[in-house]
């Protein structure tokens, strides 16, 4: 891997250089692509640099354990050469982990769509629940939500939700997330005590841009309607929601929180743009068996991925055989082990495969 640090800082200045030029600042998505380039090299760099700065200790200490007769000294070599090796050990699994190219998607900004599954209002309630989870976890992060569509009960829970989440490493950080989330906890309304089981589905959409789909005008039938909801403020008096319809792939996507028929149009073709990336994505992914082994659990949203059991105060993350007894921190938005242990085990398995 050392061989490789002179070409890689060759790379890196070519990056700088062309990073520093006038013309690449004017073109926005070349800026961006090599953003990502830099991003991806620079700390194989610095981690090729600390390899290689330990395998010089490592060589002085071997040459002093040659040429030392004090007994003392010599313990204490050893002891540091021993520190050097488990240092050096790491570096280099570190640095496999690096080398792995980066998902092309790994930059975007996503699309989260929570759904209440089997289990009525207890299922609507949980999916409120995992919404203020992931908006503790996104403010953590100084990330940026916006609410684009909701169906709400009316007793607090939702059936459906979609919201846009914005900020560094946002799908890199989420992306794991897609899946059935099961709940198991005594509802407010039992009265008998009985421990319920509910599932919410989550999904994870890398937000598209305008130039990654295009979406034509002739391949869009779109309905205006009054928004409808428990009442109150939810329900308008003129014709504000939109119903978007992709002809081409029978996709619905409908946006009636904003008062303005524009805004909830403006919102249902961002959803529907990113769910029509996806399904490209998704293509490309089944194309891809390499890919596909080297995935955290099969990527099916239909896959149980995760159980919050409440009266154990425990979450288990089926795919990765993880279980943490922290269930109220978890869900306050301190996702950041389960995350980080995500992206641990997708690490590996991609090490593995390449």
């Amino acid at each position: 891997m050392l061989k490789k640090l002179p070409e890689y800082e060759k790379q890196l200045a070519d990056i700088d250089d062309k990073l520093s030029r006038p013309e690449t600042m004017q073109d926005m998505k070349l800026y961006k692509s090599l953003n990502q380039e830099r991003a991806h090299l620079a700390p194989i760099i610095d981690e090729l640099k600390t390899m290689q700065s330990l395998n010089k200790q490592i060589a002085d200490a071997q040459q002093l354990l040659k040429e030392e007769d004090d007994p003392q000294m010599l313990d204490l070599t050893r002891e540091e050469l021993h520190e050097l090796e488990a240092a050096l050990e790491k570096s280099e699994q570190k640095t496999k982990l690096l080398l792995i190219p980066p998902d092309p998607l790994e930059g975007k900004d996503i699309i989260m769509e929570i759904r209440a599954g089997t289990g009525g209002d207890e299922a609507a309630l949980f999916a409120a629940d995992l919404f203020r989870m992931y908006s503790h976890f996104a403010d953590a992060k100084g990330w940026k939500m916006e609410i684009l569509s909701t169906n709400e009960t009316g007793i607090g829970g939702y059936k459906e939700l979609v919201v846009s989440i914005s900020g560094k490493d946002v799908y890199g950080s989420l992306r794991w997330e897609s899946g059935v989330h099961r709940v198991q906890r005594v509802p407010e309304t039992e009265s008998g005590g009985r421990i319920h089981t509910s599932a919410v589905t989550v999904a994870v959409l890398p937000e598209a841009e305008e130039t990654d789909i295009e979406i034509r005008q002739e391949d869009l039938k779109v309905d205006v309607m009054r928004a409808g909801g428990p009442g109150g403020q939810c329900v308008n008096t003129t014709d504000s929601a939109v119903r978007l319809t992709h002809l081409p792939t029978g996709l619905v996507v409908i946006c009636q929180d904003e008062k303005s028929q524009i805004k909830n149009r403006a919102k249902a073709l961002r959803v529907l743009r990113s769910r029509l990336y996806d399904l490209e994505e998704e293509k490309k992914q089944k194309e891809r068996a390499q890919a596909r082994k080297s995935q955290v659990g099969s990527g099916d949203r239909s896959e149980r991925i995760r159980t919050y059991n409440f009266p154990q105060n425990r979450l288990t993350d089926h795919r990765i055989n993880l279980t943490l007894y922290k269930l109220e921190l978890i869900l306050a938005g301190q996702l950041d082990e389960v995350v980080e242990a995500l992206k641990i085990a997708a690490g590996e398995a991609a090490l593995k495969e390449s």
